[in-house]
Order: C-alpha cells, then sequence, then structure tokens
C-alpha cells in the first residue's frame, strides 16, 4: 500500500492561488483513493477544537502571551490527543500555512510600506485638511469622522490617533465643545475600515483565510463601513455633549491647521492616489470580471493591474513619487525595514490561523459545529460575527479577532451556505465590539485625549459597539438579498 501527498490549488479572480482542502491520499489493492482525516472521533475533535481555542485566549489574557506563540502551542498539543493521525496532522499543518501565505505575504508588505510613507510625509494631515475644507470647519466631528473613514484604510487606527490627537484637541478648544463630540467618530471609523477593508493587514488576512475576492470585499467592504462610521458619528452627536471630557488647553495652536504647515504637506492628489489607486484597480478586476466577457482587452488587462502585488507596487511608487528629497533615502532604509518588521507578526499569524483552518477543515468538527448552527434556525452568518466579538472582547485585539473568526468559519461555509466575502466582513464586523480596557488602541486614545476612563468606556466602548452592530446590519441585508 503507498501512500501519495496531494495538494490542489486554484486560481482565483482575486489574484494568488487558493488551497483545496489538506488531504492525503492512499493507493488501496483495490485502486481505490480515500480522503483520510486527522481524526474521524467527533468528540475528540470538538473537545480538542474548544480546548484549543480556550488555551490561545487564556493564555494570551492571562499569561501575556504573544499571539503567535499562544497560537501555535495549542494546535501543536493538539495532535497529541487520543485518536490524531499525526501524518494527516502535519500534512495539513503544512499545507494550510504555506498556502495562506504565500498568497498575501508580499501585499502585506506593501500596504504597509504605503502607510509608512502616508505616515512620514504628511498624507494623512492632507487627507484631514480636505475633509475639513469638505464639509467645514463647523462640522470638524463629521470631517475627522470621515478622514477617519479613509485613513484606517490604509494605517493602524493607533497611529492615525497619535498622529489627529493635537488637532482634535485644538479643533474641541475652537469649536466649544468637548473630547467626546470631538473624537468618539474619528475613533470609530478609523476602527471599522482598518478592520473590514484591505490593504491593512487584519482584513487582508482574512480575506485570503476565506478566499474571499479582494475586490469584493473592498466594494462592499468601503460601504457597510461607511453606513457604520456615519452611525458612530450620530452617535457622538447624541451622546458625546453629555460625556465629561474637556479639551487641553496645551494643544492651543499646536496643530498642523495652525501651524500654518499646509504648504509643506503633500498636494491632495498625491496624498490620496496611493490609497485609491490602487484599491480602484483591485476593485476595477471584480467589475471588470462581472461586466465583461472573459476574452475582453479589458479584462485581460485588469486581470494583472488588478493582482493585488501589481496595485499596491503601483500605490508604493506613487507614494516615493510624493516623498519630498530629503526623505527619500529615509524611504529606501528605515520606511522599508519598518515595513518588514510590522508586517512579520501578521504574516506569521495569519499562516498560523491558516493551518488551524485546514485541521479543522480535515475533522468531524467542522460539520457538527456548522449543523449545530443550523439547527438553532438563525441566520449562519451571525457564526463568523460572534466569532469575531469573542475573539476581540477576550483578546483586545481586532486583528486577532479578525484572523480567529476567519480561521474557524472557513471550513464551514460550505455547510452554513456562506459565501467567502460575506463570512469575512461579518467577522470583522464582530472585531471591533467592544473597545475597553484590555485594547491597546482603547487606551492609546484615552490617554492622548486626556480623558476620564468612564467618560472613555461610554464614548469609544459606546461608539465600536454601535459602528459594529451598525456594520454587521449592513452586511446582513447585503447578504440576505443575494449580494453577498
Amino acid at each position: 500500500m503507498r501512500e501519495v501527498r496531494h495538494a490542489a490549488f486554484v486560481c482565483r479572480a482575486g489574484g494568488g492561488w487558493s488551497p483545496q482542502p489538506a488531504i492525503r491520499l492512499r493507493n488501496l489493492d483495490k485502486g481505490v483513493a480515500v480522503e483520510e482525516q486527522v481524526t474521524t472521533n467527533a468528540f475528540v475533535a470538538l473537545a480538542g477544537f474548544i480546548a484549543v481555542i480556550a488555551l490561545l485566549f487564556l493564555t494570551i489574557t492571562r499569561f501575556k502571551w504573544h499571539v503567535f506563540i499562544a497560537l501555535l502551542v495549542p494546535m501543536i498539543l493538539f495532535a497529541l490527543l487520543p485518536g490524531i493521525d499525526r501524518a494527516v496532522f502535519i500534512d495539513a499543518f503544512e499545507q494550510g500555512f504555506g498556502s495562506t501565505i504565500q498568497s498575501i505575504a508580499v501585499v502585506i508588505v506593501l500596504g504597509s510600506l504605503i502607510a509608512e510613507a502616508l505616515r512620514n510625509t504628511g498624507g494623512i494631515e492632507r487627507i484631514t485638511l480636505s475633509m475639513i475644507n469638505f464639509v467645514g470647519r463647523k462640522r470638524m466631528p463629521l470631517a475627522l469622522t470621515l478622514s477617519g473613514f479613509v485613513i484606517g484604510i490604509a494605517i493602524f487606527s493607533d497611529v492615525g490617533y497619535v498622529i489627529l490627537n493635537p488637532l482634535v484637541h485644538a479643533s474641541a478648544l475652537q469649536v466649544g465643545t468637548n473630547m467626546s463630540v470631538m473624537a468618539t467618530g474619528l475613533v470609530g471609523a478609523m476602527q471599522l475600515t482598518h478592520a473590514l477593508v484591505p490593504p491593512t493587514p487584519g482584513p487582508l488576512a482574512a480575506a485570503a483565510l476565506v478566499d474571499a475576492n479582494i475586490g469584493r470585499v473592498i466594494l462592499f467592504g468601503s460601504l457597510v463601513t461607511l453606513v457604520g462610521s456615519l452611525a458612530g458619528w450620530m452617535f457622538a452627536r447624541i451622546v458625546g455633549p453629555r460625556i465629561d471630557s474637556p479639551p487641553s488647553e496645551e494643544f492651543t495652536g499646536q496643530s498642523f491647521a495652525d501651524r500654518g504647515e499646509a504648504s509643506q504637506l503633500p498636494a491632495l492628489g498625491w496624498a490620496y492616489a496611493p490609497i485609491l489607486i490602487p484599491l480602484s484597480l483591485i476593485a476595477g478586476q471584480s467589475v471588470a470580471a462581472f461586466a465583461l466577457p472573459e476574452g475582453h482587452v479589458v479584462n485581460a488587462a485588469m486581470l494583472y493591474l488588478g493582482w493585488p502585488v501589481v496595485a499596491l507596487s503601483i500605490g508604493v511608487l506613487l507614494a516615493y513619487r510624493s516623498t519630498s528629497a530629503e526623505h527619500r533615502k529615509e524611504w529606501t532604509s528605515g520606511w522599508v525595514e519598518e515595513a518588514l518588521r510590522m508586517s512579520a507578526m501578521i504574516i506569521m499569524v495569519t499562516g498560523l490561523g491558516g493551518a488551524l483552518s485546514q485541521i479543522l477543515q480535515a475533522t468531524p468538527a467542522v460539520d457538527a459545529i456548522a449543523n449545530g448552527v443550523a439547527a438553532t434556525g438563525l441566520p449562519s452568518i451571525f457564526l463568523p460575527f460572534v466569532l469575531g466579538v469573542v475573539g476581540n472582547m477576550i483578546t483586545g485585539s481586532t486583528t486577532v479577532g479578525v484572523i480567529t473568526a476567519a480561521s474557524i468559519a472557513a471550513p464551514m461555509m460550505g455547510t452554513l451556505g456562506l459565501s467567502p466575502e460575506a463570512t469575512m466582513l461579518a467577522g470583522a464586523s464582530g472585531s471591533v465590539i467592544v473597545k475597553y480596557v484590555n485594547s491597546s488602541y482603547f487606551w492609546v486614545c484615552t490617554s492622548l485625549s486626556r480623558m476620564p476612563l468612564r467618560s472613555a468606556l461610554i464614548s469609544y466602548g459606546g461608539v465600536t459597539l454601535v459602528g459594529g452592530i451598525v456594520t454587521m446590519a449592513a452586511v446582513y441585508a447585503l447578504w440576505a438579498v443575494g449580494i453577498l
């Protein structure tokens, strides 16, 4: 009897290659190939799965392990359970890890490099000034909310708030309002697009884990997060005036808008180009594939230009073009190294998420969980949403919540009747609920805004709750009518 390892890959419209379920085939005497599983014991599979998740959350919250180690160790221990075929387990782990990171590693690095450029060249400030000019200084909370919606697509939320904090304080002083009114919409909007819209690492990783079309994720993710962001702004208008959160006088005249630095910032078009042009190319590929015949010349061109590696490379070149001569030396050395450093953790954690997904797919636990959800009568799309909520609330990390939800839900999509895009966006919507004291983003925003803890819990916890729920409602609506 001869064993043969088998791994199949298919090309996907969003670019890259996606793995088919990890299996090992054995040629039997009768010449019939059968699929082997990590375990055929449903009880062992379910108990092991629950133990992996429980140990993951325990080691992160109680022992403060890094998420990479906290995810790796329980998976290794899972292989020691009785009844586990360790050869199949190793195959699933290696195939899941390798096939996941091969499609996103370069893309995550390119996205991080664009973020570094926006952070260091003044692109974030220019985008914010454009929103202020668009809606007017009398509507500063809305301007900051819209700025957060755009900025969160490209950079980590806490970095964006650090840069904009002086402007938030100065604007609150000028308008005569408090920090809850001025900052809450910004905090919520940045978190939403950071969680749902590529090319930030979390949504890119989740899209790879469920094999979602990145163009569709960008299109529908932008739509639902805009709805959620505006809901957060309305929450700030209603609740904010009742919250004790005065701005700090020390920021008077310290924001970039007050210092007259607009002339030193990149031109408006060059500030937006590294974000909008790659997103347009990636989303345009999906639109062209839907609207045009397969052999059409535009479709053929967009297949290459909309490949995320090419689209984001164009974004990097545009960001480099907008960099002043004095900063270009930093670009070729420090910025690239920083982007690589920022990307490494996300890439490795995503690879482990892919490995976990492949292992679960080769066990009876997947069907048992999916059938249990179906038996409740609840819409199946709420499973990834709840997984995202749990992952975020226990670990405090949106990225961990997004990746956890995608990793667990991916093998169940067929049984649950969910598309990859609906699965990813539902899990990501849950991953922003709720930011409170175990979240580093919560503490960055709370400390910089000089807000009392109770006020911050109501403002920032409240806006992430409202934003996540409204965004999920929009995702559910698109799924219910068959768009997602």
